[in-house]
């Protein structure tokens, strides 16, 4: 199941802000067993996360590999990353991630009337998904959170991110690099990703971006908690990496602890730090996730 998926590129706006939308719709019209957005971090755009192209890895690309498996995928860029505008001198929080999700749904529903969407976001993603999912519940029919983080507490990755914050706020972008794309997958343990995804990971991020917005930064430095679990409705899977330096697990579990929808799931991942798509083990998220989207629904509850 290694043949190629072909991509397809839209656009939508947010008042006068043009958003970019990739799709890799699913390879077999058949067998389609939803539509997933994937909802990308902080530190890069859409893209490099969830359609990374390596030679000789063609599961590095999770659109691929889902599409692969019936689901149409699609990835949006929020604003001020990738190929979606960034004219506008704001920080692009977390709150304007979610209205940037608002419109990429908007678009999907119309283009595809898929119904209510799979979503899956990762890291400051996770918390845009989070916010979207408790505005608009009946627009997101399963929700994963990977690398999610709730009051920050325990997080080591936070405590040190912390000390940067006076520089956060001074601007409203900082610069991105291949040394700080590096840090992304060996910050929290050494060798979970492989040189050659390493490589390619850097390449596509800095194709698009010499500089990012601060604004998830910010949030999770000084603004956390971003949503309550009373607040999250929709069947809710936390996916969190064994290594992980943001998502610590105390602090996981008792957000899980007050999901109030019982169809729920906690994974713990081994062998994956932060970004569980890039590591050697990436594998295991794709399992947890796939599980998780095509469970079926309860027919009773009692």
């Amino acid at each position: 199941m290694s043949s190629a998926v072909e991509g397809r590129e839209h656009w939508t706006r947010k008042g006068n802000v043009r958003l970019f939308l990739w799709e890799k719709p699913a390879a077999n019209d058949a067998e389609r067993k939803g539509t997933i957005l994937f909802v990308h971090g902080s530190s890069m755009a859409s893209t490099p996360t969830f359609d990374l192209q390596v030679p000789g890895q063609p599961d590095a690309s999770a659109m691929d590999w889902f599409a692969r498996r019936g689901f149409d995928t699609w990835c949006v860029d929020f604003e001020g990353y990738g190929r979606s505008d960034k004219h506008r001198d704001i920080t692009a929080d977390i709150a304007t991630g979610a209205d940037d999700l608002e419109a990429a749904s908007d678009y999907i529903l119309a283009a595809r009337g898929s119904g209510p969407i799979l979503m899956h976001g990762i890291s400051a993603g996770a918390l845009r998904a989070a916010l979207f999912a408790k505005r608009r519940p009946e627009r997101v029919r399963r929700l994963a959170l990977d690398a999610f983080v709730w009051t920050g507490r325990g997080s080591r990755t936070l405590e040190q991110r912390r000390k940067k914050l006076p520089e956060y706020l001074a601007g409203t972008r900082r610069p991105i690099d291949r040394a700080t794309v590096a840090t992304i997958l060996s910050r929290d343990h050494p060798g979970t990703a492989d040189e050659a995804t390493e490589t390619a990971f850097a390449d596509a991020i800095l194709a698009l971006d010499d500089s990012i917005p601060n604004g998830t930064y910010i949030d999770m430095c000084r603004n956390l908690p971003i949503v309550e679990p009373e607040d999250i409705t929709v069947p809710t899977l936390l996916m969190r990496g064994q290594w992980d330096g943001i998502a610590a697990v105390d602090d996981l579990l008792a957000f899980f602890a007050r999901l109030p929808n019982p169809d729920k799931q906690f994974a713990v991942m081994p062998g994956i730090s932060h970004a569980s798509f890039q590591m050697k083990n990436r594998a295991i998220a794709y399992h947890q996730l796939h599980a998780f989207f095509t469970q079926p629904d309860p027919v009773y509850r009692g």
